[in-house]
């Protein structure tokens, strides 16, 4: 991990970072639904956004992750795991929601980071998007949602 990184929250322009939210949401439709009113943060290493977080207040004791993306080259390097942190750490006592494909590599890193298993929303990706998404073989349909008390 290198110490020239960064996260820092976005206040202007969010659309800037629309390559890297695409990352974790395909649809920029989907994007413009949750953009504007979230919080977006975005990790720079040397100088250049590698990660980006959107976090949305649902209500005084939740907030949803509605994106975590990383640059495909940062991957597996713990970046998502430093911005996950992050999102917890300013918003302290809160719970923490997020939804998910049922990609196993997806929820296996969620489950390290201290997430579990909420609740389910059927058909989530079949009626949303306009083309199927594929993840690791896994056609995905249903949002899996995740939730991490930070209390």
């Amino acid at each position: 991990m290198s110490e020239n990184f960064k996260i820092v929250e976005i206040k202007n322009d969010k659309k800037r970072f629309l390559q890297l939210l695409l990352i974790g949401d395909e649809s920029e439709t989907m994007i413009d639904r949750y953009l504007q009113q979230g919080n977006l943060y975005a990790g720079i290493l040397d100088g250049i956004p590698i990660t980006v977080c959107v976090a949305l207040t649902i209500d005084d004791t939740t907030v949803e992750i509605k994106n975590l993306a990383v640059c495909p080259d940062f991957q597996r390097r713990g970046f998502g795991r430093l911005m996950l942190e992050h999102v917890e750490n300013v918003n302290p006592d809160k719970s923490i929601i997020l939804g998910t494909g049922e990609t196993p590599s997806t929820l296996r890193f969620y489950e390290k980071c201290g997430y579990s298993y909420s609740h389910r929303v059927p058909d989530f990706f079949t009626n949303n998007y306009r083309n199927p998404i594929i993840e690791e073989g896994v056609t995905l349909r249903d949002m899996i949602y995740l939730k991490k008390n930070n209390t």
